[in-house]
């Protein structure tokens, strides 16, 4: 590309926790049907839209391990459809309620609503064949897109409680994406973009606990082949930005001391736009860093003046019932619900060139100042579709806007990794791209609680695994293999979001109750099988019920938490 001013990386982050069998509505699967309707395969639509246009692009897509299992579940695709002909019946519902009251907007819309949902189903079946697995798949294949992993369930790094629970969580995302997408992953997203360094730690949920060595995240990636991921722009500016949550919460004020102990400020002339070797002096153990761009993230995330935020695009929290569909406008930032205008599709095309454009003339801006390198734009991929509904559209003129201006490289993370390595070694600070910058979100006075929890089982798991590596017979594999998914699932940092977020509170307390639950009678019948002893019936039931609730991860081997050599 001649007269290139650097590169830009779109980076989409798609990940839910696992749902299936655990409620429906208002939480539960219908969290993973509207993701698949709204964004999934909208997204994938204007894709291969694009590819069919001849329009050159570059998307970097993770999808989580635990999200990729649901969408390859024949529970799914199965509920799936049933979920879409529930939508299409309410739309016609809605057009008859409001043909009856005279208000022929609103019926318009409806009407759009039963196409959207007719389509989706339609290219569900016929273009996808239910498997929107194999469509992620043949974009990768066709070189279009990049998959790159997650955390197995999406736990987060920093606050687990042994080196053995992270190598679970990153051994089992590289298995399981290799048997769903049929190649190594070379990259991956951080749950959260939590990241944690090699430093002396202790739990900070009991005092007694000794301080040992622990692993930094790299040497984990490194050891699995895992050759890149994404943080947050403090975490290579200094990693200062803990917000003053420090001070409110004692278990966050003793992680950070004990971290601030090894700790040593970065050199504040790195640059977001260079790639940089994640590692330390201890070992080679290395994984190359893309740091996120604050700038066009505020574009799109502001909540004061995000693209998003458009007055005529439509509003995400109005609905209509019966049906949930949305017939009302964003309106202004400041207006209440019972205010909310109509929504008018006819008028917006011109915002998303306008926006898609201006994204560019961003891009460009801070490119150039930059005097070239690569621009990464991380963003939670559900934004696209599910809470802005324009989304997709949105993200197809960029690409248009990009490939008409010529000067601007779309790159995957791999793409750009293979033809410009990084040559400088440096030392991150601990962070998360959450609120404040550090683990507040996930570690308060509301969360406390579950890391009890969520450390103890890990060193049952620890523990066990280590005694019955070589002596486990068909049925206490099976147990032990069970309670690692179990644990998994306890580990996904999602329950402790929505707790501290209130976005669905009793639910999340609910699940990490249920998982937690499991565990312990599973570790129960794992020391009975173990001890020669014959299972209850209402045993082997339970046993029966979890395995069938929670089957993810069926290539899941116990011996993933073998005890690791010291750090």
């Amino acid at each position: 590309m001649k007269n290139k001013i650097g590169s830009f990386a779109l980076v989409l982050h798609s990940h839910l926790p696992f749902v299936i069998g655990h409620g429906k509505w208002p939480h539960g699967t219908d969290w993973l049907n509207e993701a698949a309707a709204e964004t999934y395969i909208p997204l994938l639509n204007v894709i291969n839209g694009m590819v069919k246009d001849g329009v050159e692009f570059a998307i970097t897509f993770d999808l989580s391990p635990v999200l990729a299992e649901q969408l390859a579940d024949p529970r799914f695709k199965k509920g799936f459809i049933h979920y879409l002909e529930i939508r299409i019946h309410m739309s016609r519902e809605n057009m008859k309620e409001f043909e009856k009251t005279g208000d022929g907007h609103k019926k318009y819309l409806a009407g759009i609503w039963l196409e959207y949902y007719e389509k989706i189903k339609a290219d569900f079946i016929n273009i996808y064949n239910e498997d929107l697995i194999e469509a992620f798949k043949k974009l990768e294949e066709s070189g279009h897109i990049e998959i790159i992993t997650c955390g197995a369930t999406h736990g987060y790094f920093p606050l687990l409680y042994t080196d053995e629970a992270i190598n679970a969580q990153v051994r089992q995302a590289v298995i399981t994406h290799k048997r769903l997408f049929g190649r190594q992953p070379d990259g991956i997203w951080l749950p959260e973009c939590a990241y944690r360094p090699r430093y002396e730690w202790k739990s900070f949920v009991d005092d007694d606990d000794k301080p040992r060595m622990r692993r930094g995240v790299e040497e984990f990636l490194s050891d699995v082949g895992i050759k890149y991921f994404i943080i947050d722009s403090h975490l290579l500016k200094g990693g200062k930005a803990i917000g003053t949550y420090l001070s409110r919460f004692d278990a966050l004020q003793k992680l950070w001391d004990q971290f601030s102990k090894s700790y040593r400020e970065e050199d504040s002339t790195k640059t977001p736009f260079h790639m940089y070797w994640a590692g330390n002096s201890s070992n080679d153990k290395m994984a190359a860093v893309f740091t996120r761009n604050d700038k066009t993230s505020l574009q799109v995330w502001s909540g004061e003046w995000g693209y998003p935020g458009n007055g005529c695009y439509l509003d995400f929290h109005k609905k209509h019932f019966p049906g949930g569909n949305r017939y009302w406008a964003v309106t202004g930032a400041k207006v209440d619900m019972a205010d909310k205008q109509a929504y008018r599709p006819d008028i917006i095309e011109g915002f998303l060139y306008e926006q898609a454009n201006h994204f560019v003339d961003v891009i460009k801006g801070e490119l150039t100042a930059a005097g070239g390198g690569i621009l990464t734009a991380p963003f939670d991929c559900e934004l696209f579709g599910h809470w802005w509904f324009e989304g997709p559209r949105w993200i197809r003129k960029v690409f248009e806007a990009l490939f008409s201006s010529g000067d601007i490289e779309t790159v995957t993370l791999r793409g750009y990794f293979e033809s410009d390595k990084p040559e400088e070694v440096i030392n991150l600070p601990e962070g998360s791209w959450g609120e404040g910058g550090f683990h507040y979100i996930w570690l308060n006075d509301w969360t406390k609680w579950t890391w009890k929890h969520i450390h103890n089982n890990e060193k049952i798991m620890r523990d066990m695994a280590e005694r019955w590596k070589d002596s486990a017979g068909p049925e206490l594999e099976k147990i032990l293999n069970q309670m690692g998914r179990e644990l998994l699932l306890l580990q996904s940092s999602d329950w402790q979001f929505l707790i501290s977020t209130w976005a669905a509170r009793d639910y999340a307390e609910g699940r990490l109750a249920v998982h937690n639950e499991n565990f312990k009678a599973l570790a129960d019948m794992a020391k009975k099988t173990a001890d020669g002893e014959n299972l209850g019936e209402g045993e082997k039931n339970l046993l029966e019920k979890i395995c069938e609730v929670d089957s993810l991860f069926q290539d899941l081997d116990f011996r993933l938490w073998l005890k690791m050599p010291e750090a």
